[in-house]
């Protein structure tokens, strides 16, 4: 279940786990009070494997290779 980002406009930021398919939330757990869902920054996607831009995965040796070659 993915974790979401509240403000409540008494208690600050907090995080709720919750299921994709609950409507957000509209009062604090806490207080009660009228809460906005916040945008999250990090959302932590790590592109490995082929397929992707040259530098992505490759190491320093083999790319000292290509730039030699060029």
């Amino acid at each position: 279940m993915p974790i979401y980002e509240y403000k409540c406009s008494k208690c600050g930021p907090f995080e709720q786990k919750q299921s994709m398919k609950d409507d957000p939330l509209t009062h604090c757990p806490t207080c009660d009070g009228p809460v906005q869902r916040l945008i999250s920054r990090s959302v932590g996607i790590v592109f490995k494997g082929p397929g992707f831009y040259i530098n992505d995965s490759k190491s320093d040796s083999s790319h000292s290779k290509d730039t030699s070659a060029s």
